[in-house]
């Protein structure tokens, strides 16, 4: 069975235009062309294209894609490089994940932060006294209490 390019857009999620891109930035060399001319993708092409939307949704360029794939159409001799390569990515996926669960950390502290402070009628609570200074008590108080900030404290020791 194959698919035109629309059926395999609507199956990504993404625009046609995205599927034209990748091909023409070279992402898409297994792909065959009726005597149209018109893209026809196999079941395996959308193993290639899976990897490949995972891949830009992970945030890898392009061309880096491209390079990836180009390995995957070399053969077997590519193997150990791809898993590395695969194994890289990971990696910076899992930094960046480490990264967003700070922030994301952070974002639930502050939201405490003024829910705290609707509560008492006043964003007062959080100063050090007759000051508008933040008062370092109020993360202290957060981290001893709340059940969220098990991730806070690593923003807080990254200080």
């Amino acid at each position: 069975m194959s698919y035109t390019i629309g059926q395999v857009a609507k199956r990504l999620g993404v625009p046609a235009s995205t599927i034209r891109f990748y091909d023409k930035h070279g992402l898409l060399p297994f792909v065959e062309r009726d005597e149209n001319g018109n893209r026809r993708f196999t079941e395996n092409d959308m193993n290639y294209l899976d990897v490949i939307t995972v891949l830009k949704k992970s945030g890898v360029p392009v061309d880096t894609i491209a390079e990836f794939i180009a390995l995957c159409m070399t053969g077997d001799t590519t193997l150990e490089a791809r898993y590395d390569y695969l194994k890289d990515t990971e990696q910076m996926l899992a930094a960046k994940i480490a990264e967003l669960n700070k922030q994301m950390a952070f974002l639930k502290f502050k939201q405490w932060y003024y829910r705290t402070a609707i509560a008492a009628g006043t964003e007062d609570i959080h100063f050090l006294p007759g000051t508008r200074d933040f008062d370092p008590a109020t993360k202290r108080e957060y981290l001893a209490g709340h059940p969220d900030a098990g991730a806070f404290r690593d923003f807080v020791e990254d200080e």
